[in-house]
């Protein structure tokens, strides 16, 4: 009899109604009673998955009765109507076949687990509903990227991982080296100057913008950031699109439409998983995203405004809204969650906080950088349309103390047929936070890595 998933289980119901099936899987829950018997089983395919029943008269009663939660079992029976639930299975086992016992003490007994204790047995973890409903939306989230990019006709470039520039200029990176660390400066390393593990792939893209004209990243980068908050992590996936031809205004039209794309991507392909998250993280995920999908555009305001704004609310804010000032968690909040009701654009940003290859302002003030802004999440993209001007571009460099030699080759961009274009980069796990209402970033990544812990 050939295997079938829970989730081909599922979507044939009514065509497999009363025919035998076979499923090969594991025991989420196992409630015995003297003559029956009832097991949770899941294969992973599916979110809603199908109850199995058995009674004494299936083959070696005794030791069906005594499989363990855990274990993975071959189950072979009729599939039947479900009086609790219409929409999901439930099977009749006539046998059930032990492929891999469990122990009593397995961590994962049917109870509920506080994340903090799931983290620490991060390599079983994906077994439990929570994290199945995360990562299957974090798997529903990647292709849905893919598909919008590639659909609009953008090539996927892969950026190097190892890399000898900091683009954004901060200075935490992690250092890639062969030397052990009394021969470091002292003698050549392996690529005979410094490198390190890559923040961005951004200025390699752009290189690639420039013969393809709209192309993207996706994929791992590194941050040395000594921080614990909830939305830090050292290693991270990062979405970069870059897109020639394209301003700063054109860019926000970009960005709002692919968060939207991806946002309906997952309510139409997760419903059931958004639905045990919503419930889990005590409502209002749902509403929230479908109040994206509502809103015909979203508020788009200069900093200057976004800060005048805040100041208008008097005794209110811990960190006082300042003009030429980065804003704070609680700003952006008030932004999103009570001035706008949704999601903002913020633009023209203070030039001093912003990243050198930023166009600059005819205000010499301010760049044009962009962010977004949405309830629950804060900060979703950042991007801007960057400096094409050499003579600006370089001045800025030099302001900075950045390598002019060193960045030859992206400076030249500019030399050679340069023309106006503009990127933007999302944190792919600040989007999953933002898509599960898991607030944690490393409830949304299989292995985190953050200060002072690299497990599994």
């Amino acid at each position: 009899m050939e295997v079938i998933t829970t989730r081909a289980l599922k979507e044939r119901l009514a065509e497999l109604q009363g025919q035998e099936v076979c499923l090969q899987g594991w025991i989420r829950n196992h409630r015995k009673q003297k003559n029956m018997g009832f097991i949770d089983f899941y294969d992973g395919t599916c979110f809603k998955n199908p109850q199995v029943v058995y009674d004494s008269g299936i083959e070696d009663f005794a030791a069906v009765s005594a499989l363990h939660v855990g274990a993975a079992i071959t189950v072979r029976g009729r599939v039947v109507p479900s009086y609790k639930d219409p929409t999901t299975p439930e099977v009749q086992a006539s046998a059930i076949v032990l492929e891999g016992d469990c122990p009593e003490d397995y961590p994962l007994q049917p109870k509920r687990h506080s994340v903090e204790f799931l983290r620490e047995i991060a390599y079983l973890r994906p077994r439990t509903r929570l994290f199945q409903a995360v990562f299957r939306i974090r798997s529903v989230a990647s292709m849905a990227i893919h598909t919008y990019f590639q659909d609009r006709g953008y090539l996927y470039v892969h950026t190097p991982l190892i890399t000898a520039n900091d683009a954004e200029g901060a200075g935490n990176t992690f250092t890639v080296t062969t030397l052990p660390p009394e021969k470091q400066g002292k003698e050549p390393d392996f690529f005979g100057k410094p490198t390190s593990l890559a923040v961005t792939g951004q200025l390699e893209a752009e290189t690639f913008a420039m013969a393809f004209s709209k192309v993207y990243t996706f994929g791992p980068t590194f941050r040395a950031e000594n921080s614990n908050t909830k939305t830090h992590a050292a290693e991270f996936w990062m979405i970069e699109p870059e897109v020639a031809f394209c301003d700063i205004h054109q860019l926000m039209d970009i960005e709002e439409e692919f968060l939207k794309f991806i946002v309906q991507t997952v309510l139409e392909k997760c419903p059931d998983e958004l639905a045990f998250l919503d419930k889990f993280t005590g409502g209002g995920l749902l509403d929230k995203l479908q109040q994206l999908l509502a809103t015909p555009k979203a508020a788009r305001v200069t900093h200057e405004e976004a800060i005048t704004i805040l100041r208008e609310v008097k005794d209110r804010f811990q960190f006082e809204p300042r003009y030429g000032e980065d804003t704070a968690k609680e700003h952006e909040k008030y932004l999103t969650e009570e001035y706008f009701h949704g999601p903002v654009f913020v633009y023209n940003w203070p030039r001093d906080i912003k990243a050198f290859y930023m166009y600059q302002n005819d205000d010499g003030k301010t760049v044009a950088a962009v962010d977004l802004l949405v309830p629950g999440a804060g900060e979703l993209m950042g991007g801007s349309q960057r400096e094409t001007r050499y003579d600006l571009l370089v001045k800025r460099m030099d302001e900075l103390h950045i390598s002019r030699e060193a960045m030859s080759w992206y400076v030249n961009l500019r030399r050679f047929g340069g023309c106006t274009h503009s990127g933007f980069g999302m944190g792919f796990e600040r989007l999953l936070i933002y898509l599960t209402g898991v607030d944690n970033i490393r409830d949304v990544i299989p292995y985190a890595r953050t200060p002072m812990n690299c497990e599994f």
